[in-house]
């Protein structure tokens, strides 16, 4: 039976809280690769590209573009 593993916003360094979605870079259904980059977060500081830390099929985005997430 396959696992479902939930993967939160990491911590982005500089004492940062939270990020803005501005974009996903993976459709539900679509199969990633370990570090595969899977949606661009804005911060105070900078535009980044999150990597995944585990490989398999995403099952679900949580999160819209233009939306807040806390980092964890």
């Amino acid at each position: 039976m396959a696992r479902v593993l939930e993967f939160r916003l990491p911590d982005l360094g500089e004492g940062l809280t939270e990020a803005e979605i501005v974009r996903w870079l993976v459709e539900v259904g679509d199969v990633v690769a370990v570090d595969q980059p899977v949606v661009e977060v804005e911060t105070a500081k900078a535009m980044v590209e999150v990597p995944c830390p585990y490989g398999g099929v995403v099952t679900a985005r949580f999160g819209e573009e233009g939306a807040e997430l806390p980092v964890g």
